[in-house]
């Protein structure tokens, strides 16, 4: 069984990081797994939302310092920068490929997201958490900036460049109460369980909705908060209504399913 497992619940897919002894920390065998995951997702439309969760009392805590260290204490095989480089963009790529697959994402969080594991959480496109989670910038601690793998993107756009500056220059750990209280997660639950019940609620809503228009949502959304100007944004709102109110599955078949629901209960 590889770090990352996948469960299948009808349309959509549980993504739990599986490695507890290490508090989940992600290997290079790891990241690869995590990657070739959310690529696949967009040539896989019948799944139509995606949780990612995590075993044990942690939800992650970035790199596995353990092997970064065995890398570093071999002298003939020490790290080249172009070897760095590959490492880095293993990482890039995660949260690149979960902005680009069109399925929300919903992410719960126990224990410590640090470093690469609050990079992953800020990936996702909504983050739940529980009382004891644990949030940091752990880089800026360890000899590296504060700026990696999107957390200088996501970060200010969620709570702000002055609490982004702060986490990001301190490596600060943030607790479940002030990550609710920031917008850095949408919502605080007493225990695991009843976290992943919210989350399977959520995604119940989410199912919902019609397929494209809920793809096309979060491809909008994305858009949208870099959009260049109000008109810009307009722009890709005015395309996407339009292709959903002529779509044979869009407005007009909901609309007609609605009507029929209205009269059978007349």
């Amino acid at each position: 069984m590889g770090v990352i497992v996948v469960e299948q619940k009808d349309d959509v897919e549980v993504v739990t990081l599986n490695n507890p002894a290490r508090l989940n920390s992600l290997n290079l065998a790891a990241l690869a797994e995590f990657n070739a995951y959310f690529v696949s997702l967009r040539q896989r439309p019948e799944v139509r939302v995606v949780i990612l969760k995590a075993a044990g009392k942690a939800f992650c805590t970035g790199l596995d310092i353990q092997e970064a260290m065995r890398m570093q204490a071999d002298p003939e095989n020490a790290p080249t920068p172009q070897a760095v480089w590959q490492v880095q963009q293993s990482w890039s790529d995660t949260v690149r490929n979960m902005r680009r697959c069109p399925q929300p994402i919903i992410c719960c969080v126990q224990g410590y997201a640090m470093g690469g594991g609050l990079a992953l959480a800020l990936g996702a496109d909504i983050r739940l958490c529980t009382t004891k989670a644990r949030f940091n910038v752990q880089m800026i601690k360890i000899g590296l900036t504060g700026c990696d793998i999107g957390i200088s993107y996501f970060l200010p756009r969620l709570v702000g460049p002055s609490v982004a500056a702060e986490l990001m220059y301190t490596g600060r750990m943030v607790s479940s109460e002030r990550a609710v209280r920031i917008g850095l997660v949408s919502d605080v639950f007493q225990s695991t369980d009843d976290m992943e019940a919210a989350a399977e609620e959520l995604a119940d809503e989410m199912l919902d909705t019609n397929a494209l228009a809920l793809g096309l949502t979060k491809q909008g959304l994305g858009l949208n908060a870099d959009a260049p100007s109000l008109d810009a944004a307009l722009a890709v709102e005015d395309r996407q209504q339009t292709l959903m109110a002529v779509a044979p599955s869009g407005m007009v078949a909901a609309l007609g399913a609605k009507r029929a629901t209205s009269t059978s209960k007349l």
